[in-house]
């Protein structure tokens, strides 16, 4: 069995993010997606709101969601063919990405498969999402419509 893993922060999860997955699920027999921490920042999104927004996209079984702490390279090795699939949505993403490809490759012996963006999907990030979140804009065709649901729900909670 060969097992995608999707990494990233996913603050939040966008429809890039849900159409990256979704292509990987017809390439390898189940995905995992990895929730990762930077160190260096607080999130936009509690982890809890990032990983109920992405489950509330994925009913299906051949999808995991799991939040990481430490490194990605120690992570995969508890699967037997892991692979790492990281999207681009252009040249720079992709330099990005291919010096990510070789890290993971040195400490970790694990390959990466690039998957260019979609190309209605290019325009489509995290930092646009939160921008829009931050001033009350919608966030319909940013987000896939069930993250949207659950971050309005901890957003209006919130507030």
């Amino acid at each position: 069995m060969r097992t995608a893993i999707v990494s990233g922060m996913f603050d939040p999860f966008t429809r890039g993010h849900e159409n990256l997955v979704r292509r990987a699920l017809d390439l390898f027999d189940q995905v995992v997606i990895v929730v990762s921490r930077n160190g260096e920042k607080q999130g936009f999104l509690p982890d809890r709101v990032k990983l109920d927004s992405i489950w509330a996209c994925f009913p299906d079984k051949r999808v995991q969601v799991v939040l990481l702490e430490g490194l990605l390279a120690e992570f995969v090795k508890q699967f037997s063919n892991p692979v790492l699939v990281r999207g681009a949505r252009n040249g720079t993403d992709f330099d990005y990405e291919a010096q990510l490809r070789t890290i993971n490759l040195e400490l970790g012996g694990i390959d990466t498969v690039i998957l260019p963006s979609s190309g209605s999907m290019t325009h489509i990030s995290s930092t646009y999402a939160r921008e829009l979140i931050r001033y009350g804009k919608p966030l319909n065709g940013v987000l896939p419509k069930p993250a949207v649901g659950v971050i309005e729900a901890y957003l209006n909670e919130k507030n």
